[in-house]
């Protein structure tokens, strides 16, 4: 009774963390979600009577009919598309299973339902997560992490990608399945460096490249470069210099404390942008990457940031108006190795469902795993493949060959170092403290306060949220 009180509780605190945000490597969509009190209560209820015992894969249960799983995602327009015919052939391909997806808006949107849902257990079998509800997920006690199907089955995660599993690993154990994945790049006008006497093939690789490039850029009517006011940015640059953003292993050794975005990476890192916005070589364009991408695709900056998701919209954007050239995540000329880290999403088996339907949906995962599946996701959408046997099939090589431009997003994860920075920064109110960094920048830009005094004040605010959400975790 004391662990169903104390998780009961957790969720109605955690409330306030769960803000406006969205982690598919874009930024162009704010939603909010609230949470049900009584989620943690019912999946412990469940836990309880034996429903899922921790430590052993859930049994099927003999059934005439099918069983069905219910999928609640976040991929909406195209990707909704791509999302129903993974079902489709899901569903076409055995008789044993029948997954119906609904889509139920932003990622926020779908929790707030996945909450409310709890007390007639009227919600999904799995969900797909942004990965920076990660440690909210665990926290709820309302899932079954997938690592007890993987030791109850012997199924191997040897071909999944390291940095990809990685993200989604905690304390040794996978909680969920990697889905739909992305990281920054830069991407770059090669025609506009060969204007301004720039190698095309040399793409600016540091903080100090860029600021120079962009100086040269800036002439005609065209301004160097343009990046979103994005938390997830702030968050790559960190990795890419091998920083930790926030203390005890970036939260992974231990539940993070403090936030350590006011540290020499942040401070250096927000200096630097606010002196290319200053010297007017860099447009602010505000929050939302869809209007730095649109500005980008239409030639009026030469240089932005965007997820590699985006890659595809923006080659097809430009058609034949210039090259597309793109280049890894640019770093301090000084700064240490390091890396990116996975953006998008994860899936997630909740626990108050039966045996036999968890089950279900782990066969459900499996099926989007393999190397076909995620070949057609991959190429139907612009997301990594998760598995790194995807680039053995055809249709992979097929289309790379169209968009060579993706090879620099493949080398750029690979060359990823691993250590805890790009692992990934692990706390409940990462969506909060996203927009709490956003704001530090925007104060920056517009002289409000330095550099150093915006991430301070930022960094307070966040580590006074993640000591209230400890407190409740602890209870």
């Amino acid at each position: 009774m004391q662990g169903m009180k104390r998780k009961a509780v957790l969720l109605t605190a955690v409330t306030a963390a769960m803000m406006t945000v969205s982690a598919c490597g874009t930024n162009s969509e704010n939603t909010a979600g609230e949470v049900n009190v009584d989620q943690a209560t019912e999946a412990a209820s469940q836990t309880a009577e034996g429903s899922i015992n921790e430590g052993a894969a859930p049994a099927a249960e003999t059934s005439k009919e099918p069983v069905k799983v219910v999928w609640w995602h976040s991929m909406g327009g195209e990707l909704g598309k791509a999302a129903t015919q993974l079902v489709t052939d899901f569903n076409a391909s055995q008789q044993d299973i029948v997954v119906e997806e609904v889509y139920q808006g932003t990622y926020d949107e779908s929790l707030n339902k996945m909450k409310a849902s709890m007390d007639d257990k009227s919600g999904p079998s799995l969900i797909q997560v942004y990965e920076i509800g990660s440690r909210f997920m665990i926290d709820s006690g309302a899932v079954t992490p997938v690592q007890q199907f993987i030791d109850g089955e012997g199924y191997s995660l040897a071909d999944l990608e390291p940095n990809i599993a990685n993200y989604y690993t905690f304390d040794g154990k996978q909680y969920s399945m990697p889905f739909n994945t992305s990281n920054p790049i830069l991407y770059y006008n090669k025609t506009l460096f060969k204007n301004a006497g720039l190698d095309p093939e040399k793409p600016p690789a540091t903080f100090e490249e860029v600021a120079e490039a962009a100086k040269k850029l800036t002439k005609d009517g065209v301004t160097g470069g343009s990046f979103a006011i994005y938390g997830w940015f702030m968050e790559q640059l960190f990795a890419n210099q091998g920083a930790d953003y926030v203390d005890n292993g970036n939260g992974r050794t231990a539940a993070a404390t403090a936030s350590l975005v006011n540290t020499d990476a942040g401070v250096k890192t927000l200096e630097w942008w606010k002196s290319l916005i200053d010297n007017k070589t860099m447009l602010n364009l505000g929050r939302k990457t869809d209007d730095t991408k649109k500005a980008f695709i239409a030639g009026q900056v030469a240089m932005t940031l965007d997820s590699t998701a985006s890659l595809r919209g923006i080659v097809d954007g430009v058609g034949d108006k210039f090259e597309v050239g793109t280049a890894f995540l640019p770093k301090p000329a000084a700064s240490g190795d390091g890396g990116v880290v996975v953006g998008g999403a994860s899936l997630w088996i909740l626990n108050n469902k039966p045996e036999a339907e968890q089950q279900a949906a782990w066969t459900f995962m499996k099926y989007l795993a393999e190397p076909a599946t995620q070949a057609k996701w991959h190429i139907n959408t612009g997301y990594f493949p998760i598995t790194t046997k995807a680039y053995d099939e055809q249709i992979v090589k097929d289309n790379l060959a169209k968009y060579p431009q993706f090879q620099t997003a493949i080398d750029q994860l690979h060359a990823t170092k691993a250590m805890p920075a790009t692992q990934g920064a692990v706390m409940g109110v990462f969506p909060e403290a996203r927009q709490l960094v956003e704001t530090a920048i925007e104060e920056a830009f517009s002289g409000q306060k330095t550099p150093k005094a915006a991430l301070d004040d930022a960094a307070a605010a966040i580590t006074e949220k993640i000591a209230t959400y400890n407190k409740t975790v602890s209870k």
